[in-house]
């Protein structure tokens, strides 16, 4: 099978609620509530092409909120390409939106690698070469809500769901502490995790960019050396893009740092870690390239001899993760004893779940061809706003 021609792309809209989390008052950042619900966008794009196979991937707003509209400006680019030329189509694009982002490569991308894979009956682990079978967890958190009212809202909520994360297996927890900067608050939730799981747990904070000033950032970073946590992510709110900043953050520190959630393309990634901006590297195939993009970086760090760890969960980084030998954890999250079901509900046998770790904290990857992730299209109909349809 020498080419496999697009011949239509089509992009759903899709809007559905979830029960466990609402949004902070400035309406940016997603708590946990018990009796909250969010509503939620995303779409599903469909690469058909003229041998009958179809490339599927889904992706909500929350996380690549704009590539929907950079997709449809090439979608009448793309009906004709050869799909198995996903290098040529990740280049092309990468030049022709070197003005923007680049959001909308990750879920075209995606979708050519799931069409590769359907081709030539293989799962997206074997065409990448599969490294390993099952791929270690951290538990990673929702926020905490400000007012102190909700199952995050205080140090000791955080502490006790830390210690059922364990209990259910987990080697590792992530912390997404509270959306205002409260540091002594910060801090004590830190000692107070520690303290829950004791010193064999990895422990990770993650505060989102939430932290006012150099010195808050320093101050926290300070109580994280001295309770051992395993990384210290994307603190400031510059939003982890100033290597010099985080380079002086690591003359002053132990606790390695992970950056590069908000840093765009291999370009920049490199940059940054080579100038001393980062200890470990960060990489997601929806805001990265797909799954090019994040096999760019994970080689990139390979090669300097430091691990990658894919940002968030989803069936395609449980497939990347599983061909990686450096990588450490893989993301289940946003978590929170009132959500523990945090997948796209249009799959028709995949989710993920807080209880589907192993007594190791390990979760499996997808059996199947491609993306291995077919998609429930009852679930899809009943919840879709719009379509766009281009041949």
């Amino acid at each position: 099978m020498s080419i496999l021609t697009i011949r239509s792309v089509t992009l759903r809209k899709l809007r559905w609620r979830t029960q466990g989390r609402t949004q902070d008052r400035s309406g940016f950042y997603p708590v946990a509530w018990d009796d909250g619900i969010a509503t939620q966008t995303g779409y599903v794009l469909e690469l058909a092409t003229d041998a009958g196979i179809t490339g599927e991937y889904t992706w909500t707003t929350g996380v690549n909120g704009h590539a929907a509209q950079q997709i449809e400006s090439v979608a009448g680019w793309l009906v004709g390409q050869d799909a198995f030329q996903r290098e040529r189509i990740w280049a092309d694009l990468h030049r022709a939106w070197r003005k923007y982002d680049r959001l909308g490569i990750g879920p075209i991308d995606c979708a050519l690698w799931d069409i590769a894979g359907k081709a030539y009956e293989a799962s997206l682990s074997q065409m990448l070469g599969g490294y390993r079978e099952r791929l270690p967890a951290y538990a990673s958190t929702l926020f905490g809500d400000d007012e102190g009212a909700g199952p995050l809202g205080t140090p000791e909520a955080f502490a006790d769901f830390a210690r059922e994360c364990v209990d259910l297996g987990y080697r590792a927890v992530k912390i997404h502490g509270w959306n205002n900067g409260d540091i002594e608050r910060e801090i004590r939730n830190v000692r107070g995790v520690r303290t829950a799981v004791g010193p064999d747990i990895a422990l990770m904070l993650d505060p989102s960019g939430a932290y006012e000033t150099f010195g808050d950032v320093l101050s926290v970073g300070r109580a994280l050396d001295e309770e051992q946590f395993y990384w210290y992510e994307d603190p400031g709110k510059e939003g982890g893009t100033s290597a010099f900043a985080y380079k002086k953050l690591r003359e002053l520190i132990r606790t390695p740092l992970l950056q590069g959630e908000h840093v765009r393309g291999l370009q920049a990634h490199a940059d940054q870690v080579l100038a001393g901006g980062t200890d470990f590297m960060r990489a997601d195939a929806g805001l990265d390239g797909g799954v090019t993009g994040v096999l760019k970086i994970a080689h990139l760090a390979e090669a300097l001899g430091i691990d990658v760890e894919l940002h968030g969960p989803s069936p395609v980084h449980r497939h990347i993760m599983s061909a990686l030998r450096n990588s450490n954890f893989y993301e289940m999250g946003l978590v929170a004893p009132s959500l523990r079901q945090i997948s796209f509900g249009g799959f028709a046998d995949y989710s993920d779940d807080l209880a589907e770790v192993d007594a190791n904290g390990t979760v499996g990857i997808p059996r199947g061809h491609g993306l291995a992730t077919p998609l429930d299209q009852e679930w899809i109909a009943a919840h879709q706003i719009d379509e766009l349809v281009f041949d």
